[in-house]
């Protein structure tokens, strides 16, 4: 399984999305800090969820991050996340 289907898996699993999109970008970090050779280190994220109603921007980032934690300690470097409410 890849890093992307992993991190798609668990946001799918854990706010339950209506809409996510995760594109790798890590070709665009080529030669940047954390960027390795099989890419999968840089990652543009948006997702709509119910469960991150009623937080603010740096809540709902924060739950995401936390959420990635294992992914952020084994080689995920960076990931820009747009959030939006359903």
């Amino acid at each position: 399984m890849t890093r992307a289907d992993r991190i798609k898996a668990l946001l799918i699993r854990e706010l339950q999305p209506s809409r996510l999109e995760l594109l790798d970008e890590s070709g665009r970090h080529i030669g940047h800090a954390g960027a390795r050779p099989e890419g999968e280190t840089h990652f543009a994220l948006i997702i709509a969820s119910h469960k991150l109603s009623g937080l603010s921007r740096v809540e709902q980032h924060r739950m995401i991050y936390d959420l990635l934690a294992s992914e952020l300690k084994s080689g995920l470097h960076a990931i820009t996340i747009k959030t939006e409410i359903t």
